[in-house]
Parts: C-alpha cells; sequence; structure tokens
C-alpha cells in the first residue's frame, strides 16, 4: 500500500473538455482530485460481502486523514476561488446581515436578561438590565471565549432564586461541553470546572445545585466513538465533581442512549426522561419536597413521548402522543401518576399540538398544514380565546414562569424577518417589541402553498417563495430543501442568508415531506425504516412539480439539505442523478450501514433500522444508502459536500467516503467537492464570520454550476420590470 504522501502527488484528472477554451465556453473549471487510496475492508452481512474501501477515512485522529483532509481542502478552494462573483456574494450576505438582533427578554431575580447581536458579532452577547431599570450592561460575552468564535454558548440557566447561573460552552463545534457556575452579581466563576458534559440540559434544584447529563469518556476518538449509555447527575454546589451523585443511568437495567432531567418551577418535582431512540421514552418521577423519596415510574415503556409541561401543586399537566397520534394535553395529580389516572385537558384534534406555558396560562401552538395557528387556555381547561397572529406563517415563544405578566413570541415566515411581540395574556393584545432593521424590503416578495402529489398518490404541502414578477420559463435558479424525519416539522421561517438567492431571482422552495412531523406521529412514521424510500419520493415529487410547473428545469435545479436532509440529498442525487443540476449535502448520514458504529448514532434506529437488525433491514438500507449506490460510468450533479471536522454528531467520514466515492467514479465535467471547515461541528455555535463564507460558497458554486459567469441579477433579467 503505498504511502498517502506520494499518493497525494499523484493526481488524476477528471476533466473530459478538449482544451481550455472549451472550458471557458461551458463554465467548467478544470477539476483534479487528490488520489484517495483504498484498502481491501470487507464486512459480511447475512451472508453478503460489502467492500469498504475507504474504511481508513473513518480515523478522524491519523496523520492520513489528516493530509487527505488538507489535500482534499486546497483543491475545493483553488476551485471558489475561481467563481467570479464568490466575493461579491459575501459581501452583500454581510451587507444585509449586519443588522442589531435583540432576543426575547426573560426575568432572573432582579435583573432582565436578553440576548443581542450588534450585526456581524460570531456570537450573540447576554445583556441585563435591574428590572425596571434602563442601564444595561454586558453579562455574558462569548466572543471573549476564543478569538476566532469557534468557542460558543451552549446554554444558560439560572437558579430560582436568580443569584447563580450555571452555562455550557463547545469548543470547536463538538457535542461534549463544560459548564461553569457564576455569581450573577460580580459575574465570577465560584467554582471548579465541571467537563465531559454531553447532550445535556442544566436543571437547578432550587438554590443547591443542578441536574446535568453525560456519558463515559469513550475508548479512543471522542469525537467518533461510540457513546450509548447516558446518565444523570447532581451536582451539589461547593462539591467536586468526582462526588457527583448518579441519579438515573448506572445499571444495566437503567441502560439507555438519552438519559435527561428536569425540574419543576416550584421545585417540588424532578422528572426523568429515559430513552433509546430520538423518538419514545419512559418517564420517571421523583417527589423532591420529601427527603429520600423514591423514583416512581409513571411509564416504563418507549411506546410514546410525553413530557411534563407545567404543575400547580401536585396537579400534573403533561403532553403525549399516547394514545394520541397528533398529541394532547392530559392532568393526573402526582400521588398516583399512572397513565389509567389521566384526564384529557386539551383533547387531541386533526391538527398537531405542541403545548408551552407561561403567564398562568396553557398555549396550544397547532401546526395546520405547517403553519400557526394558537388557542389559549386557563388552568382549568376553559378555552379564553385564539391568539390573532400577525399573518400567515410561523409563531414560536409563548413561555415564562406563572408570575410573568407579559407573554412574547416571535412570529416568520419565509419572506417576514422575525419580529418579536408581546401578548398581554388577560386581553389578548399583542404589540411589536422589537421589528428587525434588516436591509430587506418583504413587500417585493411573495410565498405561496401548493400542494402536490408524491408517487404513491400522497398529498404533499410544499412553499415557494421568491421575487414578485418571477417569469415561470423554465430558466429560474432555484433551491429545493427539505429535511424529512425525526418527527422534525419545516415550518416557514426568515432565513437571511435565503433572502440574498431570493435578490438573485432565486426560488426557495419546501415541502412538507414525510418522516417530519407536520401531520403528526403516523406522517412521521411514513418516512421511517422500511417506508423511507416515501421520504425521496415525496421530494423527487416536489422537484418535478417545480419542473412541470416553469417554476425551473434541471438545469436550473439545486437540492439541498443537513444532516437527515444530507441523507435525502445523497439518496436522490445517486437515484435520479439526471434530475437536478447541483447537489448539496450538508453534515450528511451517508454510510447506513454503519452509521450507529459512531458517537450516539444507534440512537436514530427508530427511523432509520440498522443493518444488524435482519437481512430485509440490511438489504433495504443498502438499497439507498448513497455511499453504496454510487455508480461507475454515470455523471452526477454538480455536488459540493459540507461537513466539519470536530462534528461529533453526524462524524465527518460519512462525508468523506462518499467524496471519496464520487471523485473516483464520476462520468462528466461536473466538479465533486468536499467543504471541510475546520474548528466546526454539526451547526450549533458556528461563528457569524464562518457562517457567511460557508453561504458564500454554496450559492456561488450553485449559480456558477447553473452557468451563470456573473450574478443573475446582473444578467439580461428573468425579472419581469
Amino acid at each position: 500500500m503505498r504511502n498517502l504522501a506520494l499518493a497525494m502527488v499523484v493526481l488524476t484528472t477528471i476533466t473530459a473538455c478538449k482544451n481550455e477554451n472549451e472550458l471557458k465556453k461551458s463554465n467548467v473549471i478544470a477539476v483534479t482530485y487528490p488520489e484517495t487510496k483504498t484498502v481491501d475492508t470487507v464486512d459480511t452481512y447475512f451472508g453478503e460481502q460489502v467492500k469498504d474501501p475507504y474504511r481508513w477515512l473513518e480515523d478522524d485522529r491519523s496523520e492520513e486523514t489528516g493530509a487527505w483532509v488538507k489535500a482534499q481542502n486546497e483543491v475545493t478552494a483553488n476551485y471558489l476561488e475561481q467563481i467570479p462573483y464568490r466575493q461579491e456574494l459575501k459581501e452583500r450576505l454581510e451587507e444585509i446581515w449586519n443588522y442589531e438582533k435583540v432576543g426575547a427578554p426573560f426575568i432572573e431575580g432582579d435583573y432582565t436578561y436578553y440576548y443581542k447581536n450588534d450585526g456581524l458579532q460570531n456570537q450573540s452577547v447576554i445583556y441585563r438590565k435591574k428590572t425596571g431599570e434602563d442601564n444595561e450592561e454586558v453579562f455574558l460575552d462569548p466572543n471573549t471565549f476564543s478569538k476566532d468564535g469557534t468557542i460558543s454558548l451552549g446554554g444558560l440557566n439560572f437558579s430560582k432564586s436568580g443569584k447563580l447561573a450555571a452555562y455550557a460552552i463547545s469548543e470547536g463545534g463538538s457535542d461534549w461541553r463544560k459548564v461553569i457556575v457564576m455569581d450573577v452579581e460580580s459575574k465570577k466563576q465560584i467554582e471548579d470546572t465541571i467537563v465531559d458534559v454531553k447532550f445535556s440540559g442544566i436543571s437547578w434544584k432550587n438554590n443547591e445545585g443542578f441536574y446535568y447529563s453525560s456519558y463515559d469518556k469513550p475508548k479512543g476518538s471522542e469525537l467518533s466513538a461510540k457513546t450509548d449509555q447516558h446518565k444523570l447527575f447532581y451536582h451539589k454546589l461547593g462539591t467536586s465533581q468526582k462526588q457527583d451523585q448518579l441519579i438515573y443511568g448506572g445499571t444495566e437495567a437503567q441502560k439507555h442512549r438519552y438519559v435527561s432531567g428536569s425540574v419543576t418551577e416550584d421545585g417540588n418535582y424532578l422528572f426523568i426522561y429515559p430513552r433509546n431512540s430520538t423518538s419514545g421514552t419512559k418517564l420517571l418521577m421523583q417527589d423532591l419536597s420529601k427527603p429520600n423519596s423514591k423514583m416512581i415510574t409513571i411509564l416504563d415503556t418507549s411506546d410514546s413521548d410525553t413530557g411534563v409541561i407545567e404543575n400547580v401543586g401536585s396537579k400534573l399537566y403533561l403532553i403525549t402522543n399516547r394514545n394520541a397520534p397528533n398529541q394532547k394535553v392530559v392532568t393526573v395529580d402526582a400521588s398516583n401518576p399512572n397513565p389509567e389516572n389521566w384526564k384529557d385537558f386539551i383533547p387531541e384534534t386533526e391538527n398537531v399540538l405542541r403545548a408551552s406555558t407561561g403567564s398562568g396560562y396553557v398555549f396550544a401552538s397547532y401546526m395546520v398544514d405547517a403553519v400557526s395557528k394558537v388557542m389559549q387556555y386557563d388552568y382549568d381547561g376553559k378555552l379564553v380565546r385564539e391568539i390573532k397572529l400577525p399573518g400567515v406563517g410561523s409563531a414560536g415563544g409563548f413561555g415564562g414562569k406563572k408570575e410573568d405578566a407579559i407573554v412574547y413570541y416571535s412570529f416568520s415566515n419565509y419572506i417576514t424577518p422575525s419580529t418579536i411581540y408581546t401578548l398581554d395574556p388577560k386581553t389578548g393584545n399583542s404589540e411589536v417589541y422589537i421589528k428587525p432593521g434588516i436591509k430587506f424590503n418583504a413587500d417585493d416578495f411573495e410565498s405561496k402553498q401548493v400542494f402536490y402529489t408524491s408517487k404513491d398518490g400522497t398529498k404533499v404541502p410544499m412553499i415557494i417563495s421568491y421575487k414578485k414578477g418571477v417569469e415561470l420559463n423554465g430558466k429560474n435558479p432555484t433551491i429545493l430543501y427539505s429535511y424529512g424525519g425525526f418527527n422534525i416539522s419545516m415550518t416557514p421561517s426568515f432565513s437571511i442568508a435565503n433572502a440574498v438567492w431570493m435578490e438573485q431571482g432565486g426560488i426557495y422552495a419546501v415541502p412538507n415531506i414525510r418522516g417530519g412531523g407536520e401531520y403528526g406521529k403516523k406522517w412521521h412514521d411514513a418516512g421511517t425504516k422500511l417506508e423511507k424510500q416515501n421520504v425521496f419520493d415525496d421530494f423527487i415529487a416536489a422537484a418535478e412539480y417545480l419542473i412541470d410547473n416553469k417554476y425551473t428545469s434541471s438545469d436550473y435545479l439545486a437540492i439541498r439539505g443537513g444532516s437527515n436532509g444530507g441523507l435525502l440529498v445523497g439518496a436522490v442525487m445517486t437515484q435520479r442523478p439526471d434530475l437536478v443540476k447541483v447537489a448539496i449535502p450538508a453534515v450528511g448520514v451517508l454510510d447506513m450501514l454503519r452509521y450507529h458504529t459512531f458517537t450516539s448514532g444507534a440512537g436514530w434506529a427508530y427511523d432509520y433500522g440498522t443493518s444488524e437488525d435482519n437481512k430485509e433491514m440490511f438489504d433495504y438500507l443498502k438499497g439507498y444508502s448513497p455511499i453504496h449506490n454510487v455508480k461507475e460510468g454515470v455523471e452526477y450533479p454538480a455536488t459540493m459536500i459540507t461537513t466539519g471536522d470536530h462534528d461529533d454528531r453526524v462524524v465527518p467520514a460519512h462525508s468523506f467516503k462518499f467524496a471519496a466515492e464520487l471523485q473516483s467514479k464520476q462520468t462528466g465535467t461536473n466538479p465533486t467537492l468536499i467543504r471541510i471547515e475546520t474548528d466546526a461541528g454539526h451547526g450549533a455555535g458556528t461563528p457569524v464570520s464562518k457562517t457567511i463564507e460557508q453561504y458564500a460558497d454554496v450559492f456561488g458554486f450553485t449559480l456558477y454550476n447553473m452557468g451563470y459567469k456573473v450574478l443573475p441579477n446582473k444578467t439580461k433579467s428573468n425579472i419581469k420590470g
């Protein structure tokens, strides 16, 4: 086997053009890729041998992998630097991004806190004022954690009195966290840092200490080694982490991949949620008001999702999809909380329910074809009113403490920047609290919802957004984006980056495909395991709708998605390489035979199943796994795979191996690049500066491979007037 350093010298061209003039004429940049060595790794599944020639790229700590990453990034950077308007896109992104962004305020102790970003700060800053006063001060500035913004804030929680705070930090985008406890008055750290925390909230027990979750540090790489026994701990202030009490997860019987703990606002109850997958949770309770009280099991099976949203004394309010696929709210007394004693509080309807509490009310937020509708109830179950929203879109928030006089909520859609409103729950009156001063005129754009038919006859909604006056001539640059998994709903929301795309005459389309939560558990389940192909079929049908109705054509269509959405893009581009011009799979789950062997990947089995389950599941996964379905002699779309070298949720090996397969088998002149962000993870906490660079590269790559030599709004316009 040749040394990688030697292999890097040997370059293989994929360009079939005859001369440089032909390259310029066809908007093709000649690309040479580093040769990626192959190894003779073979796995056997149910008697079938499957080759894995790029297994060595799974070792994120090896010098060989590091050299490969560096070489690939050099090739990608060289390509992107030749796109003539990439800098122009970056400058416009910076210009439109540069406005003050302020979050909804919240009261803790004597202070009112809020997040604020002056415009282009890498991380938002937490400010505060003495409640009722005007003088603001910086409470916590994550931009001081590191020079380049790669250490980010991962959570901030206050004790019951508001005199203490615990905040988590993430380094390089990793899911591993450190927790720091501070005195809020002096803003000084008061004890040693808690380390090795992962997939955890911070829930205070009054002012005495807090609950958090983590795994034992894995053997091997902490960024890719498997973690499958989550544990809930209690940290008592003034003691060392070594003395933290193990609350749940320390035995084989209590072994779960995810365990979280949450204390009620009054500090009286601890609720524990053990789960083995991203869907389905058990539920346990402990009465903290009684010393040495025993843990009570409310639900001992993982066939539903149930969570406690509020309590009034011993009366508990739970939201559940147990025998209610679209969810409902029930009440029960803590003295006997078993399901047979549950009473319907807000019954299930035909629309999916989310619930929150604030100011002594329960707010029921429904999705009606992915659009928000909000109802307000009192604690006795009486409907108070329907909240009048500012328009058609997504409303979020409606949460707070019982004593809060005002409830805050946000509203946005694909063409309306997020605006924060105050709601007086006694009168139902809403007022604008903060309207963003963004340089974007929403009146120049429009969104419309359409319904199209998927392969099996299922009706699927899609929202299409664009600049008014776009001519439906089949030549509009279009991004089709979705997710399609894990009960996650694609509801309308504003994106600064997508605003720049639409300014260029671009169309942005988001279908609400199966696998998501838009129509409840049944919609989710219809896109899982042996039904996963429905997700890809829905996405393909969305593309065909856009083409058939002249919004765009295959030459001007790009598909984009991240994480499970990266799998969506990888599967569709390998199943229908003729359908689109550009594919942008981001941090994708792309090796469906091995995804469950990395970090917490086994927890995704509810959606995917695993290659070890049985032969039928193995065959099904292998049939759509993007890495295993790249074929010789096929011209795949122009592809730019994006990932982060510190992604320990969907490890970058997925993207590395997919890039290697495409580069070795791609036919024709379409480029296959991989853009690997350094000191970055799955996405959360990414500095604004890096985010802007990523979008400039993605949009530049997309437009260039659609044939644009200058930006669309500078060509003979496809915008009337």
